[in-house]
This record gives structure tokens, C-alpha cells and sequence, in this order.
């Protein structure tokens, strides 16, 4: 009598797809298909870039840095050359150094109180929204107040009383200003989750209050709150621009916005449009970037507009 030895094999499982990385891909899919969300890709890497580049010029020389150094042959504005590619300032500073230091600074501010105000804005809103009743009526009176008081003009009279801020004071009290807005949006998003089939599901389940808001309630408004981002980042880079402008920035920081104000205290405004034109050309297309960036991601999230562009 014999047996069949062979052994017997079984096929084997496919592999389990994550779920995030098949809605990552199908939203990178449709951003791809938009040319706003393109073009304001491209210009975010440019400068981002060149806020990496900030640090080269004062390791080629110390002339470079863009606070202390100062070229030994030019005391005063000149124009452009192979010396200076974008000229200097009233000092022989060189101006090229300096934008390429502002474009780091207004990442840093740009990125750092818009990410402030959505935690802010998100947090506070998923709590209004899920625990209703006093909460969410202290919560959202709260919002109305701060949202109604004009930023730059409280932070223009901190500034003249306590003097002038640093760069880290400036980025907190920004955020601390914009997040009223996203916190009612999130609220509102929140207001309709919970009233879901999957939200009374989980709590039949046992699932605690806790596990509910990060686990089923928080993905679902993440997305909003990063298109939210995107225009905070915008809100942020402007006001922090205006505050150097009008003299109440960091003076120990290079912005775009402080070398505006040098153009304009110095006299130079109409005489040197080499040292005026490119911060402010930086300030309109950082911002822009960050526009079309988030005029994209409203169509990744939100399937009507798709339909109307005949992108879907």
C-alpha cells in the first residue's frame, strides 16, 4: 500500500491593505489631478529650499551673515552684482542673505502658530461639541469674544506696553488669536458625528467618552483642521510681516517684514527697488502657496467640488 507524500500546500493570504494608506493614496491621486495644488506645491518647495539654504552664506563667509555681516568695500545701498547677487542694504549687509533668512522665519512663524492655533481650535471644539450643555456654551462664548477682537491690533498694543516681543511671543499670541474659528468648525463636525450610527455602536460596545473622541471622532476631523491649517499658516506669515513693518517685531530677527522696514526708515523705498520689491515678492508668494495649496485640499475632501471641476 502507498501514500501520497507530497505535502500539501495551502495558498497564501494576501496581504492586509491599511485602510490609511489606501485613503492617502486615492487623495494623493486626486491632488495630483488639480494644478492649484501643483503650483503651490512647487512654490512651498522653492522655499523651502531656501530656508535650508539660509544656513550656507555665512559658512561661505561671515560678510554674508545676514544681521552682523558687512561688506569692508560697500558702506551703503548698492545694486545688484557678482559680489552681492541681489545688492545691499544701507549697511553693505547683503540682501540676498537676509531673504533667504526670512523665508526660515516665516516657516518658523508661519507653520509654528498655525499648527498652535488648530491644536487649540480642534481640542476645544471636539470638547464643545461632544459634551454639549454649559461646556459647550462657556466653550463657544469664549470663541465669540476672542474672535471678534482684532489680532493685530491687540498685539500692537502688547507690543507698546510691554515693549518689543520676541519671535516666540509673537507666534503664541497669533495663535492664541486664531483659533476661534477652527474650533467652531470642528464643533459643528463633531455635532454630526456623534449623532452617527458607528458613535451609538460604540458606546453600546462599552467604549469610555475618551476612546470615542481620539479613536472615532478625531480622523474624522483631521482633515479638516490640516485645509484649516494651510490658511493659518498664511494668517500667520501676514500679521508677523505687519508687527515688523510698523516696528514692533524682533529686532534680533531677519524677516521679510523687518527688511521692509529698513527699506522704508532708511529712505530707500523708490530709490532702491532691488532691496524692496523681493521680500515683499516672497511675502505674496508664500502666501499664495498656501492658498492654492489649500484651495486643493478643499477638493480632495469634499466630493461636490470635484464633481463641478470634473475632476473626479
Amino acid at each position: 500500500m502507498t501514500t501520497n507524500s507530497e505535502p500539501i500546500t495551502t495558498a497564501a493570504a494576501p496581504p492586509r491593505r491599511s485602510p490609511w494608506r489606501d485613503r492617502l493614496a486615492e487623495n494623493w491621486h486626486i491632488f495630483s489631478r488639480n494644478p492649484l495644488g501643483l503650483a503651490g506645491l512647487i512654490l512651498l518647495s522653492i522655499f523651502a529650499a531656501m530656508a535650508l539654504l539660509s544656513f550656507v552664506p555665512p559658512m561661505i563667509d561671515p560678510m554674508y551673515h545676514p544681521m552682523t555681516g558687512v561688506d569692508p568695500l560697500v558702506l551703503h545701498s548698492v545694486g545688484p552684482s557678482a559680489r552681492h547677487w541681489l545688492g545691499t542694504d544701507f549697511m553693505g549687509r547683503d540682501i540676498l542673505s537676509q531673504l533667504l533668512a526670512g523665508t526660515r522665519v516665516a516657516f518658523m512663524v508661519g507653520v509654528s502658530a498655525a499648527f498652535m492655533s488648530i491644536v487649540l481650535g480642534v481640542s476645544i471644539g471636539m470638547v464643545a461639541g461632544y459634551a454639549g450643555g454649559i461646556v459647550d456654551t462657556l466653550l463657544m462664548r469664549l470663541a465669540e469674544i476672542i474672535m471678534v477682537l482684532p489680532t493685530l491690533l491687540v498685539v500692537l498694543m502688547l507690543s507698546a506696553l510691554f515693549g518689543k516681543l520676541d519671535i516666540w511671543t509673537i507666534v503664541l499670541l497669533i495663535a492664541l488669536f486664531r483659533w476661534p474659528g477652527v474650533s467652531r468648525v470642528i464643533r459643528a463636525q463633531t455635532l454630526s458625528l456623534k449623532s452617527r450610527p458607528f458613535i451609538d455602536a460604540a458606546r453600546v460596545a462599552g467604549a469610555s467618552h475618551t476612546r470615542i473622541v481620539f479613536r472615532h471622532i478625531m480622523p474624522n476631523v483631521l482633515p479638516l483642521a490640516f485645509l484649516y491649517m494651510t490658511f493659518r499658516v498664511t494668517a500667520a506669515i501676514i500679521i508677523e510681516a505687519a508687527l515688523a513693518f510698523l516696528g514692533f517685531g524682533d529686532p534680533s530677527t531677519v524677516s521679510w517684514g523687518m527688511m521692509l522696514q529698513w527699506v522704508w526708515k532708511t529712505g530707500h523705498m523708490f530709490q532702491a527697488p532691488y532691496w524692496l520689491f523681493p521680500p515683499g515678492l516672497c511675502i505674496s508668494l508664500l502666501t499664495l502657496s498656501f492658498y492654492l495649496l489649500g484651495r486643493a485640499m478643499d477638493e480632495v475632501l469634499d466630493p461636490r467640488l470635484r464633481e463641478e471641476n470634473g475632476t473626479v
